[in-house]
């Protein structure tokens, strides 16, 4: 069993932000596989398919995102390692994956809220690369806004394909093998 949490924040007008790049993964997640999300027994909402995945979303905010880890380890009675956490990163070029099952939190505030909450730094997670031409500096502005050109959702949205393909990987071929072919 696995439970992928994608970060992001709850509200139309952060809908289209580059920031909600853990939610996007999560819908097309979602999508493919046919499962609809439904309220969790928390701050968050879950989809589940059958024994093999969670996707999740919190609804506490991006850099509250702790507080929902902490429902899941003791309601689904689950280990650090069998989450990975689905997010944003400003540092990697759109689309770009990097995925790691353990580690720092990269400047990412939700990450190291997760990571503060849960103590532990043994969390698996997905990165998803949101860094364009634009001016990235500071981060906090620059994830808060959606992408300028068409061009750049259009890229996005396809982008978004490929981290999903790489979750369901995860799934059925487990983080190792998923990282050689992700990661290179």
């Amino acid at each position: 069993m696995i439970v992928f949490i994608g970060l992001g924040n709850v509200g139309e007008m952060y809908e289209e932000t580059k920031h909600n790049a853990g939610f996007w993964i999560m819908d097309e997640m979602a999508t493919r596989h046919k499962i609809s999300f439904s309220p969790g027994g928390g701050d968050y909402v879950i989809a589940s398919k059958s024994d093999n995945f969670h996707l999740v979303k919190p609804s506490t905010g991006m850099n509250r995102s702790g507080n929902v880890v902490s429902q899941l380890i003791e309601s689904k009675n689950i280990l650090p390692e069998q989450i990975c956490v689905v997010l944003d990163d400003v540092d990697l070029p759109l689309g770009k994956i990097r995925i790691k099952p353990k580690g720092g939190d990269g400047s990412h505030r939700g990450l190291h809220n997760i990571i503060y909450v849960s103590n532990t730094y043994n969390i698996p997670r997905l990165r998803f690369g949101i860094g364009t031409s634009e001016k990235m500096r500071p981060a906090e502005k620059y994830v808060l806004k959606p992408f300028k050109k068409d061009d750049d959702k259009t890229l996005a949205r396809e982008t978004v394909k490929n981290a999903a393909d790489a979750l369901d990987s995860v799934v059925f071929n487990g983080i190792d093998r998923t990282m050689n072919i992700y990661n290179s």
